[in-house]
């Protein structure tokens, strides 16, 4: 349940990344992971857009694509080679699916592989700026945080 729109405590919300190429970015993350495009916005200096899971009201988490004006058509890496944005999928297949999308891409960072709890079966993909992408299942954070903090 909603309480209301404003904030009443303190909240982890977001995490930013430069990007040179917005709209590849955007691209990208629209098509090869579950983020949509939640919000836009520009001015002299450049121009964002804020990407979150659809219609994520309990708990809204953004990924924030900048891209500065000054810093246009030239590539912003930040999470390589192994920092990485973390999303965790339902299934195994769905792990496979993005991987086979992404090695048609070109942007398959990692093959699938089962790795040991509490890392579960992976795969990355690199976004078009060289961020790491990690896609898992079984991983369970979703499911350890949500019930440490469920009781």
């Amino acid at each position: 349940m909603v309480l209301g729109k404003k904030l009443t405590e303190a909240r982890w919300t977001h995490i930013a990344l430069p990007s040179g190429d917005l709209d590849k970015a955007i691209e990208f993350y629209t098509t090869m992971t579950p983020l949509v495009v939640a919000a836009r916005h520009e001015d002299k200096d450049g121009r964002n857009a804020w990407l979150s899971n659809d219609k994520q009201v309990e708990t809204p988490f953004v990924l924030v694509l900048v891209e500065f004006a000054k810093d246009r058509g030239r590539r912003q890496p930040q999470l390589a080679p192994f920092a990485h944005l973390g999303m965790e999928v339902p299934t195994r297949e769905d792990v496979d699916e993005i991987a086979r999308r992404a090695r048609e891409l070109g942007c398959l960072h990692w093959e699938p592989m089962r790795l040991p709890p509490p890392v579960g079966y992976v795969c990355a993909l690199t976004d078009p700026d060289g961020n790491v992408v990690e896609i898992s299942h079984d991983q369970k954070v979703f499911e350890e945080v949500r019930t440490l903090w469920a009781g």
